[in-house]
């Protein structure tokens, strides 16, 4: 696809697998993480069970392996992945939650599908309603590969839009998941070299968030950080369209062949 295709309007061809390797989409890589956390039973599984703090880069290739594989991969990878994130799961559990339960499960699906389509359309600007269509029925494998029944994902892009609206008053605050929100986005111990990222990406986090999202992760928001979100997605709407498409999605090339690499090497994948 052309960048002028890419700028004109909607179009109508894209699938999932054409956009989701876009380096762009990181972009709500942390946006994403906040949505989950706001839903009860997923913000405690994640405080009181993930290491994410102790090794933020690694937790986030595993996050990127499953995504990819699941859209990019075979379905032997697929199937193996899978197995590797239940084995995972298994300690995941607390007296009023786990991470088998189908529901937190397709919440945490729903938020992947969202990021997706909300950067892409931050960046290259709105899908054609085909390209929606087809998108939203593509992502129910990030809730099917794992404990989601197939019929439990939504069968329209309207009937999502339903269930996105209706599981917003579900979403409530946690003393353990807002302290443990607060520190995701802290810079405090990072090196002064990546701060300036790390501020960024918090920027982008907190910004590409629901306002009672915000409100219920205890996350700020204030005049001057909208100014300068919206600044950032002026200038970026204006660069990152222009990059070369192969650019733009090396990175995903790369979690996939590193995945093929451990899982050729019988190293840890997930």
């Amino acid at each position: 696809m052309t960048v002028l295709a890419e700028q004109q309007g909607p179009v109508a061809e894209l699938g999932l697998a054409d956009y989701i390797g876009e380096g762009a989409l990181l972009l709500g890589a942390g946006s994403t993480v906040m949505n989950q956390l706001a839903l009860y039973g997923v913000g405690k599984g994640v405080a009181e069970h993930s290491n994410t703090l102790d090794r933020p880069l690694d937790r986030l290739r595993t996050t990127l392996t499953y995504v990819y594989v699941m859209t990019l991969g075979t379905e032997d990878e697929r199937k193996a992945v899978a197995r590797m994130v239940n084995r995972a799961h298994r300690t995941v559990k607390g007296p009023d939650y786990t991470a088998f339960d189908p529901h937190l499960q397709l919440w945490v699906a729903a938020t992947l599908a969202q990021n997706g389509e909300f950067i892409y359309e931050k960046t290259f600007g709105p899908l054609s309603e085909a390209a929606r269509e087809r998108s939203c029925r593509e992502c129910w494998i990030f809730g099917t590969a794992l404990q989601v029944p197939q019929e439990a994902w939504p069968a329209t892009r309207s009937a999502f839009t339903t269930y996105w609206e209706q599981m917003q008053g579900e979403l409530s605050p946690d003393p353990v998941v807002q302290a443990y929100a607060a520190k995701l986005l802290s810079t405090k111990g990072a090196p002064l070299v990546l701060r300036p990222a790390i501020a960024l990406q918090n920027l982008l986090t907190r910004g590409n968030l629901e306002p009672h999202v915000r409100e219920i992760l205890a996350l700020t928001w204030s005049r001057t950080d909208q100014r300068l979100y919206d600044g950032f997605w002026t200038l970026f709407r204006a660069v990152y369209p222009r990059v070369p498409k192969p650019l733009r999605t090396l990175h995903s090339r790369l979690v996939l062949r590193g995945m093929r690499r451990r899982l050729r090497e019988h190293r840890r994948v997930m």
